[in-house]
C-alpha cells in the first residue's frame, strides 16, 4: 500500500483510487451525480470536479458508418483510439451477407434499430456512394458528414484515407 502524507493526514492511494474508480462506475451505469454523493456522503460538486478532471470531450456523440468498405479494419482501430462512441462498417461481401442472413421483416425490424439508434448521436459521419450519401442527410435531423466513395450502385469495396475521418473529428471537437 502506498501512503502519502499531507499534513497531519495519512493519505491511502489505494483506497482513494478504489472510490474514485466506484464513483465512475457508478456514473458509467447511469447513476445521478446527486445518487452517488448520496451513497458515498460526500458533496455532488466533488463528483463533478472529478468528472471534469478527466473529460476528454464533452457533447459531440459521434457515429462512423459505411459500406462497403476495404480498409474496414484500419478505421475501426482508428474510430476507438478517436473516441468515436458507434461503428458500423461493412466490406462488400458483409454487405451482402448482412442481408442475405436475414428475413424481410428481421431485415427491416435490424435497420429501423440502428436508425434510432443514430438518433441519439450528435454527429454521424457516414461513407457511401453518391445515391446513399444524400439520401442519409435526409432522414436524420443531426449533423451528418457525407463521404461519397463511388458512383451507385456500388459493386467493390473502396478505399477510405484515414486522414479525412481523424480531419472530420478534429472539426468536431473545435
Amino acid at each position: 500500500m502506498q501512503f502519502i502524507r499531507i499534513g497531519e493526514k495519512v493519505i491511502s492511494k489505494e483506497k482513494l483510487n478504489k472510490e474514485i474508480n466506484k464513483i465512475l462506475e457508478w456514473r458509467a451505469k447511469g447513476v445521478t451525480q446527486e445518487g452517488v454523493a448520496r451513497k458515498l456522503g460526500i458533496e455532488r460538486t466533488f463528483v463533478s470536479r472529478l468528472e471534469s478532471l478527466g473529460e476528454i470531450r464533452r457533447g459531440q456523440r459521434i457515429a462512423l458508418i459505411g459500406f462497403p468498405i476495404k480498409n474496414k479494419e484500419e478505421l475501426t482501430r482508428l474510430a476507438e483510439e478517436l473516441g468515436i462512441e458507434y461503428v458500423l462498417l461493412f466490406t462488400q461481401k458483409e454487405r451482402f451477407e448482412f442481408i442475405k442472413r436475414k428475413g424481410k421483416s428481421e431485415l427491416f425490424n435490424e435497420i429501423m434499430e440502428i436508425i434510432v439508434n443514430l438518433a441519439d448521436f450528435d454527429l454521424i459521419i457516414f461513407m457511401g456512394s453518391d445515391m446513399r450519401v444524400p439520401l442519409v442527410e435526409k432522414i436524420f435531423s443531426v449533423q451528418v458528414i457525407g463521404i461519397v466513395i463511388g458512383h451507385s450502385p456500388i459493386k467493390e469495396s473502396k478505399y477510405v484515407d484515414p486522414k479525412e475521418i481523424i480531419e472530420i473529428v478534429k472539426q468536431a471537437k473545435n
